[in-house]
Order: C-alpha cells, then sequence, then structure tokens
C-alpha cells in the first residue's frame, strides 16, 4: 500500500472515530462539521494559529481580546482537518509576554514551531532559549503603525544567525514598509496575503510590493484569512482567489498556508467553515504536488521541522 492511500485511510479512519465520539460537532471558533474534501499529505502544517489563555495579562494597550482558546480546541480542528503539525503565534494581545504559545509549544509534543514577538533588549542567552523551546521565528506587527518596526534590522541579523524568519503582519501598509523589509537580512515572512486591498486585487500597489518581494526570492507569504480583505466574502472569496492563484502560478515555492484559527478578528457568528477554507486549495492550486508544497514540504523547511 502507497504511503499517501496509508495516509488517506489513517485521516479517514482517525475522523470516522472522531464523528462517533461527537468530536467534529461544534468544533470551536470554527463553523462546519464535516471533514475537508481535501485529504492534506502526511506532515502537513497550519502555518498560523493562536492560542489565548485568560490566566495570562494582557499587554498595555491590546484592543484585540478573544476568549480563551487553547491546543485542546485546536486538537479538535486538527481530527476535522486530518492535520498534526502547526505553527503557534504570539498574538498582539501579549505584546512580548510569549508564555502562551511556550506552553503550547510545550505540550504540543514536537508537532509545533512558535512565533515570537521580542523586544529589541532581548538576550543571546533568551533567544537560544526560544530557539530551544521550537521558537523559528519573530512577528512584527504594524497594526499601530510603522513604529512597531523600530530596531528589526539589528533583530533580523541576530536570528538569521539561528536559522529564523522574519514575519510580519503588515495591515495596509505594505507598499510604505517594502522597500524596508527588503533589506532585511534574514528571511521574511508577510502573513495574511500581504493585505492585498479589494476590489483592486491585482491592480494594487500593495500586490505589486508583495510581488517585488517575492522576486527577490527570500520572502514567503501565508496563503491565510482571505476573508480580512475580500469584498466578494463566503464561501468562495473569489476575489481573493485571484490574487492567490496568481500567487501559486508564479511563485509555489514560497508560499505556505495557515488557517488563522480562532479567527480572533472576527465575531462570533462570523467564523468560517476551516473546512472549506483548506478545500480552497482545490481550486487555488489544482496540481496535487503544489499542494504538497504548500501544506508540507516549504513549511517544514521553513520552520525547520
Amino acid at each position: 500500500m502507497s504511503l499517501t492511500r496509508r495516509h488517506f485511510l489513517q485521516v479517514a479512519g482517525a475522523l470516522g472515530a472522531a464523528a462517533s465520539t461527537g468530536v467534529l460537532a461544534k468544533v470551536p471558533f470554527s463553523q462546519g462539521e464535516a471533514p475537508a474534501r481535501l485529504v492534506p499529505p502526511q506532515g502537513s502544517v497550519d502555518c498560523h494559529m493562536h492560542v489565548y489563555d485568560s490566566r495570562i495579562p494582557v499587554a498595555a494597550g491590546a484592543t484585540l481580546l478573544p476568549p480563551d482558546a487553547s491546543l485542546e480546541d485546536y486538537r479538535q480542528l486538527q481530527q476535522r482537518l486530518g492535520l498534526r503539525r502547526m505553527v503557534i503565534v504570539t498574538p498582539s494581545t501579549y505584546g512580548t509576554d510569549n508564555r502562551v504559545m511556550l506552553d503550547g509549544l510545550l505540550r504540543s509534543r514536537g508537532d509545533a514551531r512558535g512565533v515570537a514577538v521580542v523586544a529589541s533588549s532581548i538576550t543571546d542567552a533568551e533567544l537560544e532559549h526560544l530557539h530551544q523551546a521550537g521558537v523559528r521565528g519573530i512577528r512584527f506587527n504594524l497594526s499601530v503603525g510603522t513604529q512597531a518596526l523600530d530596531g528589526i534590522e539589528a533583530l533580523a541579523a541576530r536570528v538569521d544567525e539561528l536559522g529564523w524568519n522574519v514575519q510580519v503582519a503588515t495591515g495596509p501598509l505594505l507598499p510604505e514598509v517594502a522597500p524596508r523589509l527588503a533589506k532585511l537580512p534574514s528571511k521574511l515572512v508577510i502573513d495574511h496575503l500581504g493585505h492585498v486591498p479589494q476590489p483592486e486585487g491585482l491592480k494594487s500597489t500593495a500586490f505589486a510590493a508583495l510581488t517585488g518581494l517575492l522576486d527577490a526570492g527570500r520572502t514567503w507569504v501565508k496563503l491565510s484569512a482571505p476573508y480580512l480583505r475580500s469584498a466578494v466574502g463566503a464561501p468562495g472569496y473569489q476575489d481573493v482567489g485571484i490574487v492567490v492563484s496568481t500567487l501559486i502560478a508564479r511563485y509555489p515555492q514560497h508560499l505556505v498556508w495557515g488557517s488563522d484559527w480562532p479567527h480572533p478578528t472576527l465575531a462570533p457568528e462570523q467564523k468560517p467553515d476551516d473546512a472549506a477554507l483548506l478545500d480552497l486549495l482545490l481550486q487555488w492550486a489544482p496540481d496535487d504536488r503544489v499542494r504538497t508544497m504548500i501544506l508540507r514540504d516549504t513549511p517544514v523547511k521553513l520552520y525547520d521541522f
């Protein structure tokens, strides 16, 4: 029996068992109950998700304050999607306090890598501690403006020595900051499709900035959260799909997929069907080899699994 066929049967069996015990029903922070039609190749990675724990104080001035979302909650979604590996990203809620993310790494038993948020004053010993815990990147969130990039050049050089990447949540500021990001010495990851706006899409300055970074060969883009900029909306996000399909055609080796669970920017009634989000890859990347690259091969290298 081939590995692909054997993995399909394993996933199908796990999903069947989960359904019989009600695990697939009412997965927290996700709509729907049916499994995804797309069966991810063994070793695939969800490259963008968060965990939240109200026992950890939020950062001063934090505006995004979702309810608790645990690793155990997320594991239910993984059973539904046929995934095991994940990248846990420290959200803006906690500032530079990475304890919730680090706890998730510990309890993942090797199934996770982390992206931390750090201060420019972090010591080499503290970076090494994060590395041993499974962290493979640092994140800069521009929701507060371009001042969030203060110190990025020095930090990028330091984490590059560890083999990490620098992830930037650009929001609408990508055209403004792209020239600065292009000069970083490290690998660069742009999350949430660079927030390419709609309906401008391929004609936008954000798309031009994004492709300019990709052309240089040291940038990767997360195919995540299509709902953030879509004017068309669920379930197909056809306008965002045009952007994604274009990126896949041009840069298939520089793309990874992420769920953005628990979808912290969306109200409870707006949470998407995560299986349907995963299935969008069947339309965006009809070539199975390309999907395998996006879901497994590229993230395994980028996050050092």
